[in-house]
Parts: structure tokens; sequence; C-alpha cells
């Protein structure tokens, strides 16, 4: 009798016409397919992961997965670099109405724009401006622009410069409109550098808002300069 496993062509034959049942498959070839199959699905697991995703899930995999974890990894290590080194700004730059959706509204993915509206001949404007460059130089990853107001937005008002408008991947997160927001002249470029990282357009290592600091002098100062209930009774006696 023939055996139905046996690879002859006349059992192929009977095979694909239903006579004879389907090729019984080794039970070691079928762990080998299987195995494979988990490989592959492992492989496209690691590929689709971002460098947060391959730390969060690398006790999910075994040993035999350490290389395949590690390669990937450094994979996405020197792509991140990649898009670091690609969007560094370093300078405060300079846009007409033109440039605004390009440059604003489509920065790019992860990139935080900060835009300054400004008017030459305005002092106050003119100190931001300087304040900006100074920032601009210590945080590349932020884009700084500066923009004649009127060239931006056609008809905007002078009495709402100095403005800045923080956007991140194309979104207003922030708007600072008009010389009472940013306390005049007096305004010093840590002060901006603490609101711009409020929000969230720039890391900074400040750990508290330096104007508060200045409130705290002055208060300070006021304190010490008024007479003491001691001081005013005396000078009551001497009446």
């Amino acid at each position: 009798m023939q055996d139905p496993n046996e690879d002859t062509e006349w059992n192929d034959i009977l095979r694909k016409k239903g006579i004879l049942p389907p090729k019984e498959v080794p039970k070691e070839d079928e762990e080998e397919e299987e195995l494979a199959l988990q490989q592959q699905s492992v492989v496209k697991t690691y590929e689709s992961m971002t460098l947060e995703e391959l730390e969060e899930n690398e006790d999910e995999f075994g040993e035999e997965d350490e290389a395949a974890i590690e390669m990937y990894r450094q994979k996405r290590l020197a792509e991140w670099k990649a898009t670091q080194m690609k969007n560094v700004f370093k300078e405060l730059g300079e846009i007409s109405g033109q440039d605004y959706v390009k440059e604003v509204n489509q920065a790019g993915e992860g990139i935080w724009v900060v835009l300054h509206l400004y008017k030459q001949g305005i002092p106050l404007c003119t100190l931001i401006n300087q304040h900006l460059s100074i920032l601009a130089r210590k945080f590349p990853q932020t884009k700084f622009l500066k923009s004649i107001s009127t060239t931006c937005i056609p008809n905007y008002p002078d009495r709402n410069l100095p403005t800045i408008f923080v956007y991140f991947e194309g979104e207003m997160k922030a708007q600072f409109i008009g010389p009472l927001v940013f306390g005049g002249m007096n305004l010093k470029v840590e002060e901006l550098e603490w609101r711009l990282s409020e929000t969230g357009a720039v890391k900074t290592e400040l750990e508290e808002n330096p104007k508060k600091q200045i409130e705290d002098k002055l208060m300070s100062s006021i304190r010490c300069s008024l007479p003491t209930r001691k001081d005013s009774d005396s000078e009551d006696e001497d009446y």
C-alpha cells in the first residue's frame, strides 16, 4: 500500500483533488514555523517602538532578543540625534507675513516657536528683541522669531506691542500682549525666560520666578524703612 505522506507527484495530485488528506507536518517543523512567526512578530514590534517604548517594554522580551533590542535602540537613538541636530536654530530669525504659515504653523513635529511682534522705535520691543537673541542661543531647540507687527498682521494696533505668541506643532499655546504684561522696561532676561518656561517653550534651570525674588527684596527693604512701634512711641513723647 502506498504511503499517503510520501512525496510523490501522484500523491500531490490526489491531495489537490481531496482524495488524500493534507500531508502531515512533523511536530518539529510545526514548532520551528511557530517560533519563526513569533520572531517575525517580535522584530516588527521592535521596529514600531520609540526609544521610550523600548525601555518600558524591555522586561517583556527574552535574553535572546537583547541583541535585536539593542540594535533597534541604537537605530532610534541615531534618528533622534539626527532630528535634534536638524532642529537647531541658535538665533532670533526675522519673518514677514508671507513666511508665517511655513515658519510658524508648519514649523514641524516637536518644535516650539516663540514669535515676537514688534515695531522699531518702541523701546520695550527693542529690549525684548535683545532678550530673545540671548535666549535663542541658550535654547537652540526652540525656534525664536520676530516680525514687524503690521507686515505680519495688517493693521495690528501699536497699543498691543510688544506681543509674543508661543506655538507648539502649529498650535498656539500662549500669548503675551501689551507692555503691562511684561512689566515695562525693568524686564530682565531671566524673567522672560521664566515666563516662556511656564508655557513649555523652554526648559529652564531657574528654580523660581526671578521677579518674585525682586519683589521679596523690595518688600523687605520697605519693612526695614518703616518705623517700629517703639520708635513711633518715643517720637510721640518728644512732643
